[in-house]
């Protein structure tokens, strides 16, 4: 008596609930109004983004973006388009107000040319999950200088666009057809490393609640 063949077990909301990717279109603009805040306090000068960081992280999810293509993916890859183009907007408003550039150092210049190597190995590998690997270790890097300014000066961020990233994040990992590494590792990053920065952002206070 013969066996069917059977299909690869789907994980994801969207295979049940086809409709699910109007989840992620919702992501991407909770992402988008949460960096618009986050300009607006660029302009007015109260919040300084570190611009190594900014110009990066503008750069790497766009390559993370086209390698998860390539990789398969679909609409999940929708939030990794959002974490670059709101970062490159964040960069340009940057250079409208002196008062917002936060002054780069040798650690700033470091962490970029380390990325930058990064980026390099990223793009020299064909296989999309090294080429991912590569992509996360980039982004880390660049995100180094941005974690030590608000470790020590908190209020030079706006907390509004991470609160949207991991929403954005979130979104995707909920549309995707079946959890594998090329699907999730970015996703699962990008959501860590906001929910750290918020932290960060919010630590002293958090401290002060306590009597800390």
């Amino acid at each position: 008596m013969g066996t069917k063949n059977k299909a690869p077990i789907r994980w994801g909301f969207c295979y049940t609930y086809p409709y699910m990717h109007y989840l992620v279109i919702l992501g991407a603009a909770a992402n988008i109004v949460g960096t618009s805040f986050y300009i607006r306090d660029t302009f007015r000068g109260t919040t300084k983004p570190n611009r190594v960081t900014w110009l990066l992280w503008s750069v790497i999810p766009f390559i993370a973006f086209a390698a998860e293509l390539a990789a398969g993916v679909r609409w999940a890859t929708l939030p990794v388009f959002a974490a670059g183009f709101t970062p490159f907007m964040v960069l340009c408003a940057s250079f409208f107000n002196r008062n917002s550039y936060w002054k780069l150092g040798t650690l700033d210049y470091l962490c970029g040319l380390l990325s930058i190597i990064a980026i390099v190995l990223w793009q020299l590998t064909g296989e999309p999950s090294v080429a991912i690997g590569f992509a996360i270790l980039a982004d880390t890097l660049a995100t180094v200088p941005t974690y030590v300014k608000t470790w020590s000066y908190p209020e030079t961020e706006s907390s509004a666009t991470y609160f949207g990233g991991v929403f954005s994040a979130a979104t995707g990992m909920i549309v995707l057809p079946s959890f594998t590494f090329n699907g999730l590792a970015f996703l699962v990053y990008a959501a860590s490393t906001c929910l750290i920065l918020i932290f960060l952002i919010y630590r002293k206070r958090i401290a002060s609640s306590f009597g800390a």
